[in-house]
């Protein structure tokens, strides 16, 4: 019996120190919370900006319908490779070809009549230059007649010769007034006809290049019945087939898309980058373009060109041409050469890039969770006795107490203090710190939780199980 009493007894005093540590424990637990850490070490650090888009040959042109007709021919198929100035495609042209001829002719005729316009004036001209030889022999007899009239009036006056011979000289000198009176204006005729004849000769010749121009717009508007390929390429698509019919563009609709010709020897991704990346992207960038039909593969490419203008993200266009742009979201397109191509790569395959804005080798880095922001309202809050302990929270004279403060929770004694640090450049999962820590410094990464609540200087009791303690 007493034997009992004393199991009784041992029995409760065990119950009574297990309920007795069982509360220690408890109670050391009281505001205690649990973190992951892991130590501050040098690695490299690339930063990027991830982009999707689609392939596109860096030169292509889409041969569109510019005339009216039905397609009668169609000299390619899709995937051939033509050469620069190779027909493509032929509409039907009857009445174009029609008009060709009748102003070739017209053309012909006014020709024609150039010819004869110069052969009348070369005639007006020869009229002219007999008439001014008339001219001059008229007034040759004229002056030979009025030397002769005068001297027969002298010697009638000294009564040397008879008044016959006189009146004789004196009718030969009227005579020789009257001709070359008619000779003259027989020449001023004969020079009107010769000033018409020429004019009826550049009238003619005004109507062969009138006529010539017509011929040359009819030329003109034919050959837009007949496609050739503008560049050395690869036929890329072909939507059409003989017997359509296609229409002629006009404003705010474009005309019937026949084909599109594409250089395939220079590969682009065209991306859309975010308005918020854009600032980080410069010329000659590298980058790593992955296409969804080639998965596993990745391909390597240069920034060779950035846009000027900003898209708005839900219609592709640009920010000035939207009313309610300032309330979208935006992009900028960027172009990435690729460097090594494949033979079956294609227009239009969707592709991801990711553009390496910076690098930085063996520096020291944080994962990207560990950063959280606190006020310094509230971390001056915090115990002065801390403050002064630790020196985690640096306060400057004059600053608002509304800061807002970057950095991380460090691990000092199974507590943690908030500090502040400077960063720079972030990669995918890790970003780089430029002071505020040193290497081997213990951090707080998670949880999210956690972070979200931590005060500075509150106790932490750290489970790194099945986490890494080490930033690698």
């Amino acid at each position: 019996m007493q034997s009992k009493r004393q199991i009784v007894y041992l029995a409760g005093v065990l119950g009574v120190v297990s309920l007795a540590v069982a509360f220690g424990i408890w109670w050391s637990r009281q505001g205690v919370e649990t973190v992951q850490t892991a130590r501050v070490a040098r690695q490299d650090v690339t930063s990027m900006v991830m982009a999707s888009g689609e392939i596109k040959p860096k030169n292509y042109v889409h041969i569109s319908a510019n005339a009216f007709g039905k397609i009668v021919s169609i000299s390619v198929k899709e995937g051939d490779r033509v050469r620069k100035g190779q027909e493509l495609a032929r509409l039907e042209a009857i009445q174009s070809e029609a008009e060709v001829r009748a102003q070739q002719a017209q053309l012909s005729a006014a020709g024609s009549d150039v010819q004869s316009a110069e052969a009348f004036e070369q005639s007006m001209k020869a009229n002219f230059e007999a008439t001014e030889a008339e001219l001059v022999r008229a007034q040759a007899q004229l002056e030979r007649s009025q030397q002769d009239f005068v001297r027969a009036q002298s010697l009638h006056e000294e009564q040397l010769i008879s008044r016959a011979s006189f009146e004789q000289a004196q009718a030969e000198h009227k005579a020789a007034v009257a001709t070359e009176q008619a000779s003259a204006a027989r020449r001023t005729h004969a020079q009107a006809q010769w000033k018409q004849a020429s004019t009826q000769r550049t009238i003619a010749q005004d109507r062969v290049r009138q006529a010539r121009a017509n011929l040359e717009r009819l030329i003109d508007q034919l050959s837009k019945h007949t496609f050739v390929s503008p560049l050395d390429g690869v036929v890329t698509d072909l939507p059409v087939s003989v017997g359509e019919n296609v229409v002629l563009g006009v404003q705010n609709a474009p005309g019937s898309l026949l084909m599109t010709i594409a250089d395939l020897s220079v590969i682009t991704a065209e991306v859309l980058v975010d308005e918020t990346d854009i600032a980080r992207i410069e010329l000659g960038q590298p980058a790593k373009v992955d296409i969804d039909a080639f998965s596993g593969e990745s391909f390597a490419g240069e920034v060779t060109e950035i846009g000027n203008t900003a898209l708005v993200r839900s219609t592709g266009l640009a920010a000035a041409q939207s009313a309610l742009s300032s309330q979208q979201a935006k992009d900028v397109k960027v172009i990435i050469t690729l460097l090594n191509l494949r033979s079956n790569l294609r227009p239009g395959l969707s592709a991801t890039a990711e553009i390496t804005t910076g690098t930085r080798e063996q520096t020291l880095a944080i994962p990207l969770q560990a950063l959280t922001i606190r006020l310094r309202r509230d971390l001056d809050a915090q115990s002065r006795d801390n403050e002064i302990r630790t020196g985690a929270v640096q306060t400057g004279a004059g600053t608002e107490d509304g800061e807002e403060l970057e950095g991380v929770f460090v691990i000092r004694d199974r507590e943690a203090f908030f500090q502040p640090v400077a960063t720079g450049i972030s990669g995918i999962t890790d970003i780089e710190v430029l002071s505020g820590l040193q290497e081997g410094d213990e951090i707080v990464t998670g949880s999210y939780e956690a972070l979200r609540t931590l005060q500075s200087g509150a106790r932490v009791r750290i489970d790194n199980d099945n986490h890494d303690t080490n930033i690698n």
